[in-house]
């Protein structure tokens, strides 16, 4: 792999990110890190990055326990959409009919100034 300069914070393209997480997985953490010869913070915080969803290593890579928090969280977020869409509807109705009792009341107003006047 190249290096990108002898800095103290090195910049890595996202495909050498995702080839070192998945090198992780296959050997661990520490070890991909000791090969790569790149600091094991560094490499935890892509995982974590890959966990979050942060940083995308592709279809098919997660482990079966992610793909079913992915699901769940999938389905959370549906119901959660779900309810707010009711709510929506539920406010829009009600701001419709409050427009119309303001016109309602504003035409009874100008009804009542006119006859007194």
């Amino acid at each position: 792999m190249e290096e990108k300069g002898m800095s103290e914070n090195k910049q890595y393209e996202n495909e050498y990110k995702v080839q070192a997480v998945k090198l992780a997985k296959k050997i661990g953490a520490v070890n991909a890190a000791n090969e790569l010869q790149i600091p094991v913070n560094t490499l935890y915080g892509w995982i974590r990055k890959v966990k979050i969803g942060s940083l995308d290593i592709g279809c098919g890579e997660r482990s079966p326990e992610e793909s079913l928090n992915i699901a769940e969280e999938n389905q959370q977020l549906r119901k959660r959409i779900k309810a707010l869409e009711k709510e929506n509807k539920r406010l829009s109705e009600m701001n419709a009919f409050l427009e119309d009792a303001a016109a309602f009341f504003a035409a009874s107003r100008q009804k009542s100034g006119k006859n007194k006047g």
